[in-house]
């Protein structure tokens, strides 16, 4: 919610994470990269969380932090500062795996580089609070979602226990769209392995019949005119079979 929207009473907003909640439940989709998942939760939190005039997603890739998502491209300025100085409000939540809230206007001597950044670009209250998934019980570091607000005192410690919920549950979200996506990987290699083995297998057939030879016979000639064309044995054996569709 923007900060024009502040205000809300207590209910209110406990009916937008809700329906946040909601919506993450559906972000299941494999075919979207990961970083379509996290915007789209991006998108959700800056619709929920009351006084949110933005919000990015930082991940750790090793141990490089980089703006996954954003839902104001000017954000990640402030985001990228705090990359570059190794510090800030949205590192220390990673790092801590604590939530971090802050006035920007009582920052300056601590994190220098996040304030500067954030006072040109007109931000004033900003809120982060990390991104865990689950790996096999161990709580692995994704990195953290950071909400920025234009007026002072945007966000109160309300916001960040409802901001812990969609993280939580943003967090949950993105360990399903993992084993999806593996699951789904592990189905399209053995969808082309078999795929591959009926192929290779119908070439045989073929070499077998054309030239009156045994199945054995058959794949060594199909493995040595793989190996002396450097072409994979079931390319080859498509090759072969399209051939002859064609002939």
């Amino acid at each position: 919610m923007s900060s024009e929207n502040v205000g809300h009473t207590e209910s209110d907003r406990f009916d937008a994470v809700a329906g946040a909640l909601e919506r993450l439940r559906g972000i299941h989709d494999v075919r979207e990269s990961l970083d379509a998942v996290l915007q789209q939760f991006a998108e959700s939190a800056r619709d929920t969380i009351d006084g949110a005039d933005a919000v990015s997603v930082t991940t750790l890739d090793g141990d490089e932090p980089r703006t996954a998502a954003a839902t104001d491209l000017r954000v990640v300025q402030i985001d990228e500062a705090q990359y570059a100085a190794g510090d800030g409000p949205c590192l220390e939540a990673a790092r801590t795996k604590q939530p971090v809230r802050a006035l920007v206007r009582e920052a300056r001597e601590r994190w220098p580089e996040f304030v500067g950044a954030a006072e040109r670009l007109g931000v004033r209250s900003y809120l982060s609070a990390p991104l865990l998934i689950d790996a096999e019980g161990d709580s692995e570091l994704v990195g953290a979602l950071d909400v920025y607000g234009w007026t002072d005192g945007a966000f109160d410690p309300l916001d960040t226990a409802l901001l812990r919920i969609l993280t939580l549950a943003a967090s949950a979200t993105i360990s399903t769209w993992h084993r999806l996506r593996r699951a789904r990987e592990v189905i399209d290699q053995l969808d082309e392995a078999l795929t591959s083995r009926a192929e290779i297998e119908q070439a045989k057939g073929v070499l077998m019949a054309l030239n009156k030879i045994s199945a054995d016979e058959a794949f060594a000639r199909l493995v040595k005119l793989s190996q002396d064309s450097n072409v994979k044995l079931r390319d080859l054996s498509r090759q072969l079979l399209v051939s002859l569709r064609e002939s």
